[in-house]
């Protein structure tokens, strides 16, 4: 893409969620937006996108060549392996260590579940291989790796029918040689394998989240490689010859090419993309400091976002047993956007349980039958069908009126669910939407609090086909009284990709002591880094630039057990240009010492500090600069209808007014109760709320204070 941008250029940007494919398509000249939402075709999921692209760039008259960037997010390996629905991948590994992955950290998750089961390993033991060679953890060969032993081991392995190798030998994260050794001769011997090696995807210490992240890869990525060729081709046979760029996990854009070598990074990227564009929102009305609350059909996300940026983490677990019991999933050490997610969303299933009690979630209809009122042979209410019930929702404008909706089938499943509780069909449908509100503000409660901040100090922004419609008594349960309902709330993850940043994550574990190592070893690390990270973004040059980068590290005090990741100062840390090194050693301590007094409240006195893992972030922002266009002012807007719609708080269906979001304008003030409904999601408003509409596109909900 050319800097010198043509004034009818397009972006589009596709999401895939577990109920709903998101398409957004925007046009850079005047800011315009557009979206359509299709349900996801799981059988085909590149299907359902191009489905959905044919008929958005048709509605809109958008001619083909003039789309000039194309960026996808999906979920689609996210369930790949928590159904095991990956590829056979066999694992090779030093000697004595193949049953790392499935030894762990013999830890149990729940002390008090006498039935409890840890994560099946991705890679079977009968596939699991092992040869002689060996490195020492200062990276000194103890055994060379011996070509004919690889050949056998991964000979007998494909013969078992493995279409995908992981290699992760030990202390590979200080050497790759051995690890890149392996690689040649295998593929001299087996070109057809697809082949992951840990020193390319987790160069970090720690042997099992190593193994476990590697073999992750290697489990998703020829099924990866195929969907992403398949995605393209289809694109390509619309006339969209732009190229394909892909979200990662850590929020940022990468070339397609870089994402079919480690798809790992791409688990997260759905829920990354609805961050980037609750920070991208909040900004344009200065409100830096956010809790971005995402909730769709299958799950709902809750983000930190501090002076603007989302919070980041450098690990998290798939597949979990418990879906919220930490140490019962698969440990993936990627850097990602630091999220906690729910089994609530607009699909999540309603039932009794053994003690008599309603519980909504984690399970979900999908859009495979789909919630009751869809009509496609979902029988159990779900909480949409309790939303038809209470009113939130226009059974004729559903998904801007793309999906048929059956308010008779909702009833019915809503009402079967009542008679099993002994209960009032609205006491259930009420009790479906509280449920989904409680368990979202607990998960934030705890996730705000182990971050030491407290909810009252921010803002809490809904996007998502369910969030505008559970903000309200979510923002009332946790103690926020501002909200915030961006423009096209409904497709914001799709419209998050087209303002994302490119972004490269590199890190590599090396042991420094900063006091007393030598500076010249540190700063011969970072450079590497660096420079790996800057290759990885220049296939985006020129769309993207010019590229910053900035360094991290984990550091801990000898003798600690975890690690703390801190920035650092910008290098050079030794050379020409670099300041004195009594400079920067002071200036990397205090860097430490203020990050973990951040944390902790103080620092031990007299105790070395050691930095263990070296981290570089690459980011390149958009050099063609998106913003969707602001409204004019106009006041007060008609009312588009009224309809009956239940509010707990006055304890019966009241009539509300419904406003139409494309016709309202900057400077609509009005107080609850009223519902506010655009293509993508419904706004709904207590009689606590008062809403106004900002320039900028926002809506922003007040709500009273509460005794």
């Amino acid at each position: 893409m050319n800097k010198e941008m043509a004034l009818d250029a397009w972006a589009i940007g596709i999401d895939i969620g577990g109920t709903f494919t998101d398409v957004v398509a925007l046009e850079y000249a005047t800011g315009a937006l557009h979206s359509l939402k299709v349900l996801t075709t799981h059988g085909d999921p590149a299907q359902g996108v191009a489905d959905g692209v044919r008929r958005l760039i048709e509605a809109r008259g958008i001619e083909p060549g003039a789309v000039v960037r194309v960026v996808h997010a999906t979920t689609l390996f996210t369930n790949a392996l928590i159904e095991r629905r990956g590829s056979r991948t066999g694992l090779l590994v030093t000697e004595g260590f193949k049953d790392v992955i499935e030894i762990g950290h013999e830890r149990k998750y729940d002390l008090y579940d006498l039935n409890i089961e840890a994560a099946r390993p991705l890679v079977e033991r009968r596939l699991r291989a092992e040869i002689g060679a060996r490195m020492d953890a200062a990276g000194k060969e103890l055994a060379p790796v011996d070509a004919e032993q690889v050949r056998q081991a991964v000979g007998a392995l494909v013969e078992q029918g493995i279409e995908s190798l992981a290699v992760c030998l030990l202390h590979a994260y200080v050497s790759p040689a051995h690890e890149q050794a392996v690689q040649r001769i295998v593929q001299q011997a087996y070109p057809q394998l697809a082949l992951t090696l840990s020193s390319d995807v987790a160069p970090v210490v720690r042997e099992f989240e190593r193994l476990s992240t590697t073999a992750a890869n290697a489990y998703i990525k020829p099924l990866a490689n195929r969907y992403l060729d398949r995605l393209q081709a289809r694109l390509a046979e619309l006339g969209l010859r732009s190229g394909l760029l892909m979200m990662l996990s850590n929020g940022g854009l990468a070339h397609i090419d870089e994402a079919k070598q480690t798809p790992i990074e791409l688990l997260e990227s759905g829920p990354a993309a609805g961050a980037i564009s609750a920070a991208r929102h909040s900004a344009q009305d200065k409100q830096p400091n956010l809790l971005a609350f995402d909730m769709g059909g299958t799950t709902a996300k809750l983000c930190l976002v501090e002076q603007g940026q989302p919070a980041i983490a450098f690990g998290f677990e798939a597949a979990r047993q418990k879906r919220f019991a930490e140490g019962s999933g698969l440990p993936i050490r990627i850097t990602t956007i630091d999220l906690i997610e729910i089994g609530a969303g607009g699909g999540s299933l309603a039932h009794r349980d053994a003690l008599g009690l309603l519980k909504v979630g984690p399970q979900s209809a999908g859009s495979e039958p789909g919630p009751a009122c869809y009509g496609r042979g979902g029988e159990q209410a779900t909480v949409t069908d309790a939303n038809l019930v209470l009113g939130y929702l226009n059974p004729d404008y559903f998904a801007g009126g793309t999906v048929p909706i059956d308010v008779d089938l909702a009833r019915q499943a809503v009402g079967a669910l009542a008679r099993e509780l002994g209960c009032d069909p609205v006491q259930a449908a009420w009790g479906m939407h509280d449920i989904v509100a409680e368990n979202m503000a607990a998960a934030a409660r705890v996730h705000v609090a182990e971050r030491g901040r407290d909810p009252c100090d921010f803002v809490l922004l809904s996007t998502g086909g369910g969030g505008p419609l559970h903000s309200y008594y979510v923002a009332r349960k946790i103690g926020v009284n501002t909200i915030i309902c961006p423009p096209a709330a409904g497709v914001a993850s799709a419209y998050g990709l087209l303002v994302a940043p490119a972004r490269a994550d590199r890190s590599r574990t090396v042991s420094v002591r900063p006091a007393t190592d030598a500076l010249q070893r540190l700063e011969a690390v970072f450079a590497e880094l660096e420079g790996q990270a800057g290759a990885s973004l220049a296939p985006l040059d020129p769309a993207f630039g010019p590229v910053r980068l900035a360094r991290q590290a984990d550091g801990r005090y000898a003798g600690q057990g975890f690690t703390l990741t801190v920035d650092l100062p910008a290098g050079p840390y030794d050379g020409a240009g670099a300041p004195a090194a009594d400079h920067v050693r002071a200036a990397l301590l205090a860097a430490f010492e203020a990050g973990y007094r951040e944390k902790f409240g103080r620092t031990p006195p007299d105790v070395p500090i050691e930095l263990v893992n070296l981290r570089v972030t690459a980011l390149a922002s958009p050099r063609q600069s998106i913003a969707l266009a602001g409204l004019r002012a106009g006041g007060q807007a008609p009312v588009k209808a009224r309809r009956a719609v239940y509010f707990h708080e006055a304890g019966q269906y009241l009539d509300t007014p419904v406003y139409d979001r494309t016709v309202l304008r900057a400077g609509f003030s009005a107080s609850g109760p009223m519902l506010i409904e655009d293509e993508g999601s419904t706004l709904v408003v207590g009689p606590q709320g008062h809403v106004e509409q900002w320039a900028s596109g926002n809506l922003v909900i007040k709500l009273q204070e509460q005794a």
